[in-house]
């Protein structure tokens, strides 16, 4: 499904929030982004190659060529590739990997697209505010013409959606962010906030000049369904999530939170400092984009 724009009025004003661009799996919905793990392990596995959820998890928010060829570099699967093709992995390869991938994945995606609990009624609230609701996504077009479509029969259409391969690159650079702005009339980047629950999510957001929010319990760094989460012990908890969230914070985030539920508390303090004059000025060169590329300007 497309999402187009009836028409967007440009948001001009610095010290009003204008915007959420919000992550999809196991930020908006998949409770511990569980579709593409499975996926991942069955692909390699199709092709002679052992790989276990822990290692298929540690590119997630990549674009899904850009992970496969992650995986392809880690020792372990370069060593199994080695051994059964006689070369290393090549661009070709990945090119066949991803081919089967993309079928593979969105044929599972469904089973994994309930939404986390309290994600609609924040959007609903985010509305009401009058903020625009973006999203980009590691999912490509073809993957995310399924999950958007069963998105939107339970409420839920961002008024914009970038995804991965629309764009020459993805994430960690900003360019969907900024395919973001543009498309729903965002002039300053310091008046938006990205909602994600990868590392590379939180790159891209710091990398396009934006407040960055890490959910750290529903999403990839903890990777676990409600249910396994809601089964473990206190102390489990406290300490998977101080995991989780040091991850997020170490790639840069100026918050984390436990999901979606908690954003909006977040959205009011960023209210305040932005009203205090608080601007965020990207920091971006043009070498490869890399995590902190976000600086504070109270000036």
């Amino acid at each position: 499904m497309k999402t187009t724009l009836q028409s967007s009025p440009v948001s001009t004003a610095q010290d009003q929030l204008s915007a959420v661009v919000f992550d999809w799996a196991g930020t908006l919905l998949d409770f511990g982004s569980r579709a593409p793990m499975g996926a991942f392990v069955r692909l390699f596995e199709q092709f002679g190659i052992t790989l276990s959820i822990e290692q298929a998890r540690g590119p997630m928010g990549m674009a899904k060529w850009d992970h496969i060829r992650a995986l392809g570099l880690l020792p372990d699967v370069a060593t199994q590739w080695l051994a059964r093709y006689g070369q290393p992995m090549s661009d070709a390869d990945v090119d066949r990997l991803y081919e089967v991938f993309t079928p593979m994945n969105a044929a599972v995606v469904p089973d994994f697209s309930d939404f986390i609990p309290g994600a609609l009624e924040v959007v609903a609230a985010l509305r009401e505010r009058g903020l625009k609701v973006g999203s980009t996504t590691g999912y490509n077009r073809p993957i995310m013409e399924v999950v958007s479509a069963i998105a939107a029969r339970g409420g839920f259409v961002p008024d914009s959606l970038v995804c991965a391969g629309d764009l020459v690159t993805g994430r960690p650079t900003p360019l969907m962010m900024w395919r973001t702005f543009a498309e729903l009339g965002i002039c300053w980047p310091s008046t938006v906030v990205k909602v994600d629950d990868t590392e590379v999510g939180i790159e891209e957001g710091l990398n396009a000049g934006t407040w960055t929010v890490g959910v750290c319990v529903s999403g990839n760094a903890m990777g676990l369904s409600l249910a396994d989460w809601q089964a473990l012990s206190e102390e489990q908890q406290i300490a998977r999530r101080t995991a989780a969230a040091d991850k997020l914070y170490g790639a840069g985030a100026h918050y984390v939170v436990d999901s979606v539920a908690d954003l909006l508390p977040v959205l009011d303090d960023i209210q305040q400092r932005l009203a205090r004059g608080e601007r965020l000025v990207s920091t971006l060169d043009d070498s490869t984009p890399t995590r902190n590329a976000v600086a504070i300007d109270a000036s």
